[in-house]
């Protein structure tokens, strides 16, 4: 998809999303907000990688949790930021995307917009790099994660 834009500090705009990218809404909580009620930011990580496990199995078709515990693959952040466009508040629903950035040989790039009433409230950048949790250290992307991405890849570059 090469959706990633270097230097953009938003989300591109919700109705130029492509109707096979996944979305999922994540309403706010309390839980999530520092007492200004908006929501701190280091939560944003925390639920940007509930949107990611959920993408997984949702979107890919694969059980995130099969890869860290049976298969001892690890899916651990090379690289995470985020761009705060707008703040989030208690009692938002935010629709959050997964956009394929980048598939390289041992690592996933991906984008997560999220967006309030399609518009741009944050975009999280990152990078996925596999690894072997038994001798730690980065390995190739299993074959059935590079299938599915590249297949949602695909799947995403059709038009609106």
């Amino acid at each position: 998809m090469n959706a990633a834009v270097p230097g953009r500090i938003s989300p591109p705009p919700f109705e130029t999303l492509a109707p096979a990218i996944w979305r999922t809404n994540v309403r706010i909580r309390f839980s999530h907000c520092d007492p200004a009620g908006i929501v701190y930011f280091a939560r944003y990580f925390d639920i940007i990688n509930g949107v990611v496990e959920d993408w997984f199995s949702a979107a890919l078709g694969l059980d995130y949790g099969e890869f860290i515990g049976p298969r001892r693959i690890g899916l651990g952040y090379a690289n995470c930021t985020a761009d705060f466009v707008a703040p989030g508040f208690m009692g938002d629903t935010l629709t959050f995307a997964v956009l394929i950035a980048r598939i390289g040989g041992a690592s996933l790039g991906l984008e997560v917009p999220a967006y309030r009433d399609g518009a741009a409230v944050l975009l999280g950048r990152m990078t996925i790099v596999t690894t072997s949790l038994v001798e730690h250290r980065a390995i190739p992307l299993p074959d059935d994660l590079r299938a599915a991405v590249t297949r949602y890849e695909g799947e995403c570059l059709e038009p609106r």
